[in-house]
């Protein structure tokens, strides 16, 4: 090697040690930013992937048995409070209805009669004291026979024993204390017949969509048989945070939430409220800390996250169970 390339070659590296220099500098401040903007997240945010969307679901079931006879839903539909979504045969209910209502009528009036017979009663057995009343001065006098006024005593006996009887009818028939309770009593039969006729009417219990259908026309149900599951529309976020991210954690402070299937979009919301207890705690199995083969493990907090804007549903299907990664701001 010549003493000229020898003078090149260190000119070359002479030349290259500033770009590598300006290198080293921007990865240097690079790794700074990134370092910076991880501690400024770590102390103004609390983040957790174990959360998820939530909400309340409702099943429906029937309140009495039957065949289904019509079904006025498919599955996904969307279904407002109120609306008829299944009907149960009502051939059965009708009949008992029916038969309810002829039995509490029919009380009614042999009440109705009972108290008219009364009071006929009431009405002869005045009439016929007067008469007896008469004809015992009128025999005191001589001018009638005591034929005539054994006759008048007889009526009089006639009708009182006739008095008792509809009084005794009467109090039979409603009366008194234990005939009102029978009255109610059928009247109470012949409402719950009513009621469960409309049974009959399923309907929606309130607005959201069907899900998990399992009904169809022509099936037999029985009571509490569940037809299907309605999902609100209102949804929260549920996310399990660490024991050790609560300390400055509280209710009303601003949430960014990122859902899995919208990576590119951040929804806003809040810190409802958070759990008194730990999920393990919760559960229908709580641990039992006190025995000898102890571990400790770091508990997680439900948080209860409520989003603060308003999402369109057509163009955000947000549904429970979607995964989600929340980012309370706690300074």
């Amino acid at each position: 090697m010549t003493e000229e390339n020898t003078t090149n070659e260190q000119e070359l590296k002479q030349e290259h040690k500033p770009f590598k220099r300006f290198i080293a500098i921007g990865v240097g401040a690079v790794v700074a930013v990134a370092g910076a903007f991880f501690i400024h997240d770590a102390l103004l945010y609390q983040s957790t992937d174990d959360a998820y969307v939530e909400t309340t679901t409702v099943q429906v079931a029937p309140r009495v048995s039957g065949q289904i006879t019509e079904i006025f839903i498919t599955d996904n539909q969307k279904v407002k409070e109120g609306d008829l979504v299944a009907k149960i045969d009502p051939a059965d209910y009708e009949i008992a209805l029916a038969q309810a209502e002829a039995k509490y009528e029919k009380m009614l009036l042999n009440q109705k009669n009972a108290k008219a017979n009364f009071k006929a009663m009431q009405s002869n057995i005045d009439t016929a004291k007067k008469d007896l009343d008469r004809y015992k001065n009128l025999f005191e006098q001589g001018a009638v026979s005591k034929q005539t006024l054994d006759q008048a005593q007889a009526k009089y006996d006639s009708a009182q024993a006739n008095l008792t009887n509809a009084e005794e009818a009467l109090l039979s028939q409603g009366g008194n204390k234990v005939a009102d309770a029978d009255l109610k009593e059928i009247k109470a039969l012949r409402d719950k017949a009513k009621l469960n006729l409309g049974y009959t009417n399923i309907y929606a219990p309130q607005t959201g969509t069907v899900s998990s259908r399992r009904v169809e026309k022509g099936m037999y149900v029985n009571i509490g048989t569940p037809l299907f599951v309605i999902v609100p529309e209102n949804v929260w976020i549920v996310a399990n945070y660490k024991e050790n991210q609560l300390r400055h954690m509280k209710p009303g402070q601003e949430v960014d939430i990122k859902i899995d299937t919208y990576p590119n979009h951040t929804f806003k919301g809040k810190v409802d409220s958070i759990q008194r207890a730990s999920g393990a705690k919760s559960s229908l199995f709580p641990p039992e800390n006190a025995v000898g083969s102890f571990v400790k493990i770091v508990q997680r907090i439900p948080v209860k996250i409520v989003f603060t804007e308003e999402i369109d549903p057509n163009e955000f299907n947000i549904v429970p169970g979607m995964s989600v990664v929340p980012k309370v701001r706690i300074k």
